[in-house]
């Protein structure tokens, strides 16, 4: 585990990061954390005296990561840009994202599908869940899924899924 103190920073203009709220990680210390590694990966540990899991330390170049804090972290630990932190951080290698039951039924149905979801980065993965989980009705999840598992088949991101359902609604 590696511990250090840092500042909460913001982006300005910066496309989709403008306005994050994030900490930096020194490619020192992200060497100590997974050495050798230059992609996105998943720590634990604490952000004060606040526990964390599954966060997502993800590159910046010249061999830094960034982790954002969301606003409901910032909260709980009271602090805003600009403040000093104390983080304490390891490798979460263990860290996975439960798959919902009946997603997991139609990909077991199809594994060429099941295989797409899974080469996926966690992230991307995710983002197909949340939207699956959010459905309000059972009718409208359940067309949540075909629609997810419909993209893993044409290997598509669920930007790319997205727009496309968009343009049939046209």
């Amino acid at each position: 585990m590696i511990e250090f103190s840092t500042m909460i920073l913001q982006f300005g203009e910066m496309g989709e990061k403008t306005g994050w709220r994030y900490i930096e990680v020194a490619a020192d210390l992200a060497q100590q954390l997974k050495p050798g590694n230059k992609k996105s990966f998943r720590v634990k540990g604490f952000l004060d005296s606040y526990p964390i899991s599954g966060f997502a330390l993800m590159p910046m170049g010249e061999g830094k990561f960034i982790m954002p804090i969301k606003a409901d972290i910032r909260k709980a630990i009271h602090k805003e840009a600009g403040a000093m932190l104390t983080v304490k951080l390891q490798e979460h290698a263990d860290f996975k994202v439960d798959i919902p039951t009946d997603l997991q039924e139609c990909f077991d149905f199809d594994p060429e599908a099941s295989y797409q979801f899974n080469s996926l980065v966690m992230s991307h993965r995710n983002y197909f869940i949340k939207w699956i989980e959010s459905a309000k009705t059972d009718e409208t999840r359940a067309m949540r899924i075909i629609n997810t598992v419909n993209a893993m088949l044409r290997k598509w991101s669920y930007n790319q899924m997205i727009r496309e359902m968009r343009k049939e609604r046209e």
